[in-house]
């Protein structure tokens, strides 16, 4: 059961420019200040370490590289040189650097103009240099356009010209007219100098003009179209994805975010446990070819997180996918899905699922805002729409994404449907009263726009199962367009209680390409490893008295595993049980060499006071694993507790030796020297 909360992401500290390090403020501020768009300033300002701006900037120019596979980045190159022929010839006139000036400005982003005209020894017209361009309409330009940078005070610097802002009046050196007047101004410019004249007014080539009136598109032009060109190409999603998965991604990784399509659902099962259903829909997935064999490599790093931002779980998956030609060829023209699910606890929460793919370097992303209820008061789940369902599904009773009260729902994060299809929707109401359960009734009716073009009444006594609601709906009678399924819970008096809605849309296209799935399918409720990640997630929202039960439950379950053991210890450790905490370590050690088990043994000893075992025990572990400041410092606590000033100070001074930012250690030092 899952309430979408519209809870916005958490907003990350912003620095200013001023800030940054030398070298990125001049990189943000200076030479990539005309082809960064507002969305990738934004984030880069966001960044915590010079790490991560690292990151920031390779990813920045990846995205922009015309060849990915090339070992020199064409774009990149290219600019700086944009840059340097700035600072080496259109900063001539004045003091300021080239890159800063009007005409610097417009030929970083631009290029070099296909045509210049100058007109710079006129003795009516001020210095004026026109620089033409055409074929940039990739960048959202007209095919054909001017740019226009004159003198305003006949010396000095060149200024960006403005039809609107100017007008002719501006480029004559001695117009005595009115100076709103433009026609009166462009009469005059075209007396001297026609083709100047035409420019005057419009930018755009070919642009009519009914009358001697500036041109509003030329200012669109100017102030719109010609910065945005500097980055109109690049998709700014690379950069929030980056922003969000910044400890996670590789570079390799960061320009390669591919859009994806998603869906999150929060269902409870038979046995009262919810379960997070998910799945991702990449808009590709890419395969490497080796001799006859397709290789796909998938790295699923999940987290959930509260309100707070404190991680409660963190899941990592990794899943290779291995095809023939045979095999390839089926599903080569169709999309891909990738289905999971996993338990968790009650609470609000947001999911980030990051989707990986080792072979190409690729990546997509998942984020949604949930709920998963703690109360049994009346609720009604979010609608699941799907165009599919198995009611025979060979993994009945099984947990498997989207396999919901024996029904194997077929799920599309786009609720896109054929008219020839059936649509299938599920949902779940939880605390129905008797009352409800025997006289309810559930509406339900399908809108087109505000129209409604279906509707059906049916009683909550006629489910089998009064928790699971489940209906098919064929759509043959409906005309391809936008529509919205709605479901309402109505008392015995017709009083509408609950009510959910969904949209869907019937396409005119004859076929939808529908995915092939790959569906993770997991342990019963009652399998160790779920009770382990729920204790777990209840250890991580600090309630130790859910934690310890559910932890050792698991432990007890299966005694053998490594991790159910030392996720039992570390619950005991907060409970205090340090005696407990040495029966279920000991064995691990003993008799299967575990030896990692070693540190948990040795804080149990030290606890309980029994210092010179545990010293025993912690060197044991550093022969084992090499130094650890921890059990450094520990077998100086252990020392200095026995007595034995000498020996403690040899492990704490090693320890200081290591990372001599420990101000609680030195503080320790300077205690066993006085007494010492």
């Amino acid at each position: 059961m899952v309430v979408i909360l519209n809870l916005s992401a958490l907003t990350q500290k912003k620095i200013s420019p001023k800030d940054l390090d030398p070298r990125y403020r001049k990189w943000l501020e200076e030479e990539v200040v005309y082809i960064i768009s507002p969305k990738e300033r934004d984030v880069f300002l966001q960044l915590e370490t010079d790490q991560q701006r690292e990151k920031f900037i390779e990813a920045f120019w990846k995205v922009r590289n015309p060849n990915p596979g090339a070992p020199e980045n064409e774009f990149k190159t290219q600019h700086y040189r944009r840059i340097q022929y700035a600072n080496q010839y259109l900063g001539r006139e004045g003091p300021t650097p080239g890159w800063r000036t009007d005409r610097g400005r417009i030929y970083i982003i631009l290029g070099e103009p296909q045509a210049i005209e100058k007109y710079d020894d006129l003795s009516d017209v001020k210095p004026t240099v026109v620089w033409f361009y055409n074929g940039k309409t990739e960048y959202g330009l007209p095919n054909a356009f001017s740019v226009v940078f004159y003198k305003s005070e006949n010396t000095g610097e060149y200024a960006l010209y403005s039809p609107v802002k100017d007008g002719p009046q501006n480029l004559l050196v001695n117009y005595t007219g009115d100076m709103t007047n433009y026609q009166q101004a462009y009469e005059q410019l075209n007396e001297t100098e026609p083709d100047l004249a035409r420019v005057s007014l419009t930018l755009i080539s070919g642009e009519s003009l009914s009358t001697a009136s500036p041109s509003f598109a030329s200012e669109i032009l100017l102030n719109q179209k010609i910065p945005q060109a500097g980055y109109e190409e690049v998709k700014n999603a690379y950069a929030q994805k980056l922003l969000a998965y910044k400890d996670i991604i590789d570079v390799e990784y960061s320009a390669n975010y591919i859009d994806s399509d998603s869906l999150v659902r929060v269902l409870e099962d038979p046995a009262g446990m919810f379960y997070v259903h998910y799945l991702v829909e990449p808009k590709k997935l890419t395969f490497e070819k080796f001799e006859d064999v397709y290789r796909s490599n998938l790295k699923i790093n999940g987290s959930v997180k509260d309100l707070s931002g404190k991680t409660i779980y963190q899941f990592e998956r990794s899943l290779p996918i291995k095809m023939n030609e045979g095999q390839m060829d089926k599903i080569k023209s169709k999309l891909f899905s990738f289905q999971d699910m996993f338990p968790l606890v009650q609470g609000q929460y947001r999911l980030n699922v990051l989707f990986q793919n080792t072979v190409s370097k690729e990546f997509a992303s998942l984020e949604a805002d949930l709920t998963v209820p703690e109360s049994s008061s009346l609720q009604m789940s979010t609608l699941t729409v799907a165009n599919k369902v198995d009611k025979n599904s060979q993994y009945r009773g099984k947990n498997k994404p989207f396999l919901i009260a024996n029904y194997q729902l077929v799920a599309s994060p786009r609720n896109d449907f054929l008219r020839q299809d059936t649509l299938a929707l599920f949902f779940q109401v939880r605390g129905l009263t008797q009352d409800l359960k025997e006289s309810g009734t559930f509406e339900y009716a399908v809108f087109k726009e505000d129209e409604k073009v279906r509707s059906f009444v049916k009683n909550v006594r006629d489910y089998s199962n009064p928790r699971d609601f489940f209906e098919e709906f064929p759509l043959s009678d409906l005309s391809p367009a936008n529509y919205t399924i709605k479901v309402s819970l109505l008392d015995k008096d017709q009083k509408v209680l609950l009510s959910e809605q969904s949209f869907f849309y019937i396409t005119p296209r004859a076929v939808l390409p529908r995915p092939w799935v790959l569906s993770l399918t997991k342990p019963p409720d009652d399998d160790p490893e779920n009770t382990n990640i729920l204790g777990n997630q209840y250890l991580n929202k600090q309630d130790i008295s859910k934690a310890r039960m559910l932890l050792e439950e698991a432990y007890r379950k299966n005694p053998v595993s490594d991790q159910f053991a030392l996720d039992f210890c570390r619950v005991l450790f907060l409970t205090k049980e340090f005696p407990l905490i040495k029966q279920v370590a000991l064995p691990f050690v003993k008799e299967r060499q575990k030896y990692e088990f070693l540190q948990v043994l040795g804080q149990a000893g030290q606890a309980l006071g029994e210092y010179a075992e545990a010293i025993a025990v912690y060197k044991e572990y550093l022969t084992r694993f090499g130094i650890n400041i921890e059990v450094l410092n520990a077998i100086g606590n252990c020392y200095f507790q026995l007595g034995n000033i000498p020996e403690a100070l040899v492990a704490w001074n090693k320890s200081l030796e290591i990372n001599p930012k420990q101000e609680n250690i030195k503080v320790l030092v300077k205690s066993a020297r006085e007494k010492k």
